[in-house]
């Protein structure tokens, strides 16, 4: 397998491609079973293929036709960074606002940690604020 910061790369535009199709068992399989995450506000890390699995789940119940565009992409060593721009239209339940059927797009910065040929870390900053503000009738698409 290709660990090489090209084949990193290429192996987290496969994830992004499954996960948009709603392909969750691919997308876990691209993960370390030891995966770790890292997320803004909480505590600390979070760790396993579930606790990902559980906020892939919600994301694409909100916004079941959840589309990824990669702006940027960045490897050296084991890290890849990734500026991407979600969008999508919120046709289900989503941390707790109901459905809207409004289009959103927000921004996420993300890097990935690989071991082995697979996703052993993740940081994530999706703008949460910025995707609540559109849903919940505050604020327009980013």
């Amino acid at each position: 397998m290709d660990t090489s910061p090209e084949g990193n790369m290429a192996r987290l535009r496969d994830a992004y491609h499954a996960l948009q199709g709603g392909d969750l068992d691919a997308c876990v399989e691209m993960l370390s079973p030891d995966f770790i995450a890292n997320i803004p506000g909480l505590p600390g890390p979070v760790y396993g293929t579930e606790i990902w699995r559980q906020g892939a789940r919600a994301m694409l119940a909100g916004f079941p036709d959840l589309r990824i565009d990669v702006e940027d992409m960045f490897g050296a060593a084991d890290r890849v960074a990734v500026r991407a721009r979600f969008h999508g239209t919120h046709l289900g339940a989503f941390q707790g606002a109901r459905p809207t059927g409004e289009r959103v797009a927000f921004w996420s910065l993300e890097m990935y940690r690989f071991e082995g040929g697979r996703i052993a870390e993740e940081w994530v900053a999706p703008d949460m604020a910025g995707l609540m503000r559109q849903i919940s009738g505050t604020g327009s698409p980013a």
